[in-house]
């Protein structure tokens, strides 16, 4: 770890005068004033800032807003999608009257790959670890009741991302809603699957050409739409270190951003609307200073290397999800420990919005129960346990600013060595970042096993259980999903189909934007099935290297 940095004097009163007492002005806080359950007041900030990255201030490392929660709780989501459009159409609406304040999408597989629900490789995986989505039909069942101008709905997926958004934004024209009110995040992280998901499709290059052209499209015409969560969680789900999940993600951010300027986008036209995605694991104070060393490092990335000028170009805006892979099937109540404290950690690293895991997820899709608990749990920290009512309440503790400090250091090393193999394409390509990822996660392994790492429950503390109760979807809705796709291919106009196929493999085969064929492919009732295999026609079927 490197020397500690010197702390400099609390120049906190200054900050309080100068940046917190405005945006208070402007954006009134959630009270009047805060105090602890004695009564004792709590100031908005504590402790100064090495590096002035004081809330609301380059290089954000205590925040990206002046009032961080004090101002608006983080925006709070659960991740969910099973077997059909139609059930979760039920789930949705069950965690909005929770309380929930945002929809988190998650997709099947064979939707995540670009196949329908009827072709030979999807028939096991139909509606087994998400929602199906075939056509804009199964989008319109999806978000019935649900207006899109009210909601902000995060969608989990990479390769197909480009589709699904055209079948978002077709879906919102349908309810009267412009596509400018629309809001929200589409993950569009295709890099990461060939680093640690494999949820890919198409070749590195033109899967490049999708994400940048879903980038360009949504600048034009869906400006409140975050193009790209350029995710760090899979990695740390694939068994990373913190350090390695924060190098691997910003190594894949510039790349992100060095394709955009290639293709002949501005730097601050775009830049606003990256964002980032996390995972919270169990080491809280660890977790803490990858989050803050993650808003430096990105600051500075865009304002010294790549020169952007708007301040919100240098916010690095994050979801975070807990840990899923740290989630065990063995005495699973335990898991709500576990959630809690990552949780915490997502909190006071200061994220722009959470999902928290349900207590059952190692051992099915959560039940509505689980679901509802794991937001309860955001909920109780949110308006509890006070850690929101002081901005970045752990900055200038001596542990974490070193941590921080030293956390950044390691990455930038890990970055430069991506960076001497020429950049995240070429380390994805020859297998490197795998390779570093699976290290860590065999090393992770052999501690557990070999008892140098306790895991409660798991190789301590271990108890007799009783057969869990578990979730269990509804069997029958594979066939109606496949009925649905049936009904959409019967009653449908072909001839517009087939014309709209044609028009996309014109694009792909061109340099124009993709979008707007896809746009129209979907508002024909093409489904991603069809679009992609004439994708794949032109781009080709993407082939892993060999990694051990």
């Amino acid at each position: 770890m490197s020397a500690p940095t010197p702390r400099p004097q609390d120049d906190s009163a200054r900050w309080m005068a100068e940046v917190w007492s405005p945006e208070r002005e402007r954006h009134p806080e959630r009270r009047e004033s805060f105090e602890t359950d004695s009564g004792l007041e709590m100031k908005p900030l504590y402790g100064g800032a090495p590096d002035g990255g004081l809330p609301g201030s380059y290089p954000f490392t205590r925040g990206i807003r002046p009032t961080m929660y004090r101002g608006r709780f983080w925006t709070m989501r659960q991740y969910a999608g099973f077997s059909s459009a139609r059930e979760t159409n039920q789930r949705f609406k069950v965690l909005l009257e929770s309380g929930q304040t945002g929809l988190s999408v998650a997709f099947d597989l064979p939707t995540q790959i670009g196949y329908d629900s009827d072709h030979p490789l999807a028939e096991p995986e139909v509606g087994r670890v998400g929602v199906p989505i075939n056509s804009l039909a199964d989008m319109e069942r999806l978000f019935e009741g649900i207006p899109l101008g009210d909601v902000s709905t995060s969608m989990t997926i990479n390769a197909t991302a480009p589709l699904v958004l055209a079948m978002y934004v077709a879906l919102a024209r349908r309810q009267g809603v412009p596509p400018t009110r629309i809001r929200g995040t589409v993950q569009n992280d295709i890099l990461k699957e060939y680093v640690a998901r494999g949820n890919y499709h198409f070749p590195v290059e033109p899967s490049l050409r999708l994400t940048t052209d879903l980038m360009s499209f949504c600048a034009d015409e869906v400006p409140g739409w975050n193009t790209i969560s350029i995710s760090g969680y899979h990695i740390r789900e694939a068994g990373s270190t913190a350090v390695q999940e924060l190098a691997f993600t910003l190594s894949n951010g510039r790349a992100y951003v060095r394709a955009a300027l290639a293709a002949d986008l501005l730097v601050d036209d775009f830049a606003p609307r990256l964002s980032f995605f996390f995972n919270a694991h169990n080491n809280l104070f660890e977790e803490v200073a990858k989050f803050r060393a993650a808003r430096r490092m990105w600051a500075r990335i865009m304002r010294e290397e790549f020169g952007a000028r708007n301040p919100k170009s240098w916010m690095m805006r994050f979801h975070t999800q807990t840990a899923g892979s740290m989630l065990t099937s063995q005495q699973p109540d335990n898991n709500v420990v576990r959630v809690t404290l990552q949780a915490l950690a997502a909190v006071l690293g200061g994220t722009q919005s959470l999902h928290t895991n349900s207590r059952d997820e190692a051992l099915s899709l959560p039940s509505e129960a689980s679901a509802r608990l794991a937001l309860r749990t955001q909920q109780i920290i949110a308006n509890e346990s006070g850690v929101a009512d002081v901005v970045d309440p752990l900055g200038g503790c001596p542990f974490v600013e070193e941590l921080t400090d030293g956390i950044e250091a390691e990455a930038n090393q890990l970055m430069k060595r991506v960076d001497d193999l020429g950049g995240s394409v070429a380390a994805i390509q020859s297998g490197f970042m795998q390779r570093e990822i699976q290290r860590s996660a065999l090393r992770w392994q052999r501690e557990v096993e070999g008892d140098e790492r306790v895991v409660v429950g798991v190789n301590r503390y271990q108890v007799e259980e009783p057969p869990p109760s578990i979730f269990q979807a509804d069997a029958g809705a594979r066939e109606q999903v496949l009925a649905d796709l049936a009904d959409v291919r019967a009653t449908r106009d072909a001839t517009r189909v087939d014309a709209a196929l044609r028009a996309v493999e014109a694009a792909a085969r061109g340099t124009e934007n993709t979008m707007p064929a896809f746009l129209a492919a979907v508002e024909a009732y093409a489904t991603i099935g069809e679009i992609c295999a004439v994708l794949e026609e032109v781009f080709g079927h993407y082939r892993p290297p060999e990694v051990l």
